[in-house]
């Protein structure tokens, strides 16, 4: 497995317009090979911002990387960045995992 994750620092004023955004953009995740299953986490207050991150769990990284060349990729990516105002502070930071051990339920 492979674990894609993103991470946003957002404004607190900006919170509910992220959140928003989020719920109701057009996924492709389903569609596309080796795709497992997506999160959109919530952290904590953090003073001037809430952490949030996408959570995305793929077969492998190859299922990962073709979706990232991908034209469904570019389709969900093309409102990203926030628009105007800008939703969030900075530019996410990536951060890819290889998954060396499992344990589930």
């Amino acid at each position: 497995m492979y674990i894609a994750m993103n991470r946003f620092k957002v404004a607190p004023d900006m919170a509910e317009a992220f959140e928003e955004s989020w719920r109701t953009r057009q996924s492709f995740l389903k569609d596309m090979p080796g795709f497992v299953e997506f999160h959109m986490l919530k952290g904590h207050h953090h003073g001037e911002h809430i952490l949030y991150a996408s959570h995305t769990v793929w077969r492998d990284r190859d299922a990962f990387e073709a979706w990232t060349r991908s034209e469904a990729f570019g389709a969900s990516h093309r409102r990203a960045g926030g628009g105007s105002p800008k939703l969030f502070l900075g530019h996410p930071e990536f951060e890819g995992f290889e998954v060396f051990q499992h344990i589930a339920a």
